[in-house]
């Protein structure tokens, strides 16, 4: 509105200066002439100001405005950053090279048949290890990991930096090497070794990006099982997992009940529910709006940093609790001497945005994408993996016939939009009803596990399980552990271990399987002695 009364205005006095000029034969010429650059410069000053409000740089400080311009130093760095990785990409390439240090890896030249119609016609595992395997190799222990963590669990000779589970892992410590072999893997779809969308597909020399096909937890196991074969390992002494890895682990043994002889899992879950699914949506569409991921096709630019920043702040906020953070950081201010900033201010914006900072180049952020929404697929009940297995069997008479595997044209490979909008269900009565697909499958705290869900946990019991989560955990919440444990009782298992550490025992949320030693790494230590 204000750029339209400006050009109005121009406009009076454009007609004022020719009408005088008219009168001026002498001077007309001239008079016209400047008048008409005048109008011009007018009409391009709210086009210049318009871009400059694009930029993320200060508002120049106008004389006559009412307060000074705020500065953004956090986007100041952020475009620091893109400069600086821009600058790269034109000498070396700007791609981090995502290396946890050194690892063994197992080569895979059979290819390995996918749960949605994908295949990956070889693959690689990168694995790390520690204890002594025995002579009948039945000593084994499985570790899986969380989303993002790498196969690094804890220090070896050839990578000494502390693991993530660093003090859980050594002799008499919860997962004792004088007692077990501990082997841990970067899961395929990661970024750490193992085969993912930045690995170089095959078939024609370029990495997969996003034409990599989607994964599910199940495909992971599997893929590790590759490797236990290649090892000559016919059956684990324990499948041990948290968080995702805690999905893993129940469902190495839903798969492979003859091949592992009991099962630890930890704050996870035996099918994905609506709440940790939105976060991971959120957490991707976050970083899928980062123009710089070009819809994966980022490896010989600029990487989406911006996105995976944002996307791991989010995440930072469902791996705490809000009891520890008030303690932590109360309401207090990173430096209460100056005035209030839009930019990280509060302490607990500063941790969020250092967080941020710590993860955007260290983890692929396809690999993000597709290890995050394999995780969103993960159902253990008996429906959703008869529905695999029948895809599965149609796509392995499909290859034997042709050798070949393709997901062109199939919408089950393509991630697509709904053809209508949701709509909430409503009967007659007013009442807002789940979704009727999913009726079946609706739990809440108090309600037994659905049939569905016990019957395809029913491969379990005869298995030794440890169940364990945590009253501050919102990610995972405590409900969905005693879900897993109920679950497995309810199969018929009478050897179900199933703790839960109240908000007294444990503050740190999703996160206490990572810091509390005493009663995660105890329980754990108890269970398979």
């Amino acid at each position: 509105m204000r750029s339209q009364k400006q050009i109005a205005a121009s406009l009076r006095r454009v007609s004022a200066a020719v009408s005088h000029a008219s009168s001026n034969p002498a001077t007309s010429q001239s008079s016209r002439s400047a008048a008409v650059a005048g109008l011009r410069l007018s009409q391009a000053q709210p086009q210049q100001q318009q871009q400059q409000r694009c930029l993320h740089e200060q508002a120049p400080r106008r004389s006559g405005a009412s307060n000074p311009a705020m500065a953004f130093p956090c986007l100041d760095a952020l475009e620091t950053r893109s400069q600086t990785l821009k600058k790269r990409s034109d000498s070396s390439g700007p791609e981090p090279s995502y290396v946890a240090g050194a690892t063994q890896t197992f080569h895979c030249d059979e290819p390995l048949l996918l749960d949605w119609g994908g295949m990956l016609p070889e693959f690689d595992i990168a694995y790390e290890s520690w204890g002594e395997m025995n002579a009948n190799k039945s000593n084994v222990i499985l570790l899986h990991t969380g989303l993002s963590a790498s196969s690094h669990a804890h220090s070896t000779p050839a990578n000494p930096q502390p693991g993530w589970w660093e003090k859980f892992i050594g002799p008499g410590l919860s997962l004792d090497t004088n007692k077990y072999h501990i082997i841990c893997t970067n899961v395929i779809g990661g970024c750490y070794g193992s085969t993912g969308p930045s690995s170089i597909d095959p078939a024609d020399g370029h990495r997969y990006a996003t034409r990599f096909p989607i994964l599910t937890l199940e495909d992971m196991v599997r893929a590790q099982f590759r490797l236990l074969d290649h090892l000559g390992i016919n059956k684990l002494y324990a499948s041990v997992g948290s968080s995702m890895g805690g999905m893993q682990s129940l469902a190495a043994g839903v798969l492979f009940p003859e091949r592992v002889g009991r099962i630890v899992s930890i704050s996870g879950c035996a099918r994905s529910h609506p709440y940790s699914i939105a976060m991971r949506h959120t957490q991707r569409q976050v970083l899928m709006m980062d123009p710089n991921w070009n819809r994966g096709f980022y490896y010989d630019n600029v990487p989406p940093h911006a996105g995976m920043k944002l996307a791991r702040e989010i995440a930072t906020v469902t791996y705490r609790s809000g009891p520890e953070w008030e303690l932590r950081f109360g309401r207090r201010r990173a430096d209460p001497s100056k005035p209030p900033a839009l930019c990280p201010d509060f302490l607990i914006e500063t941790y969020l945005d250092h967080a941020g900072e710590k993860f955007c180049l260290t983890y692929d952020p396809n690999s993000l994408l597709y290890v995050s929404k394999a995780m969103d697929l993960f159902d253990l009940g008996h429906a959703c993996r008869k529905a695999a297995a029948a895809r599965r069997a149609e796509r392995w008479e499909s290859f034997q016939k042709g050798g070949v595997i393709s997901s062109n044209g199939n919408a089950a490979c393509s991630l697509t939009l709904p053809d209508k909008p949701y709509e909430e269900q409503v009967e007659s009565g007013g009442e807002v009803q789940p979704d009727s697909d999913n009726a079946a499958a609706q739990s809440t705290e108090s309600s037994k596990p659905p049939e569905d869900l016990i019957k395809g946990l029913s491969a379990l019991r005869d298995h030794p399980a440890l169940v364990m989560g945590v009253a501050s955990d919102i990610l995972f919440p405590a409900w969905q552990q005693r879900e897993i444990a109920d679950a497995l009782r309810l199969t018929g298992n009478r050897n179900v271990a199933h703790y839960e550490l109240s908000e007294e025992q444990s503050m740190f949320g999703h996160d206490t399987f990572l810091l509390d030693v005493k009663n995660v790494g105890g329980a754990i230590k108890n269970f398979l002695q």
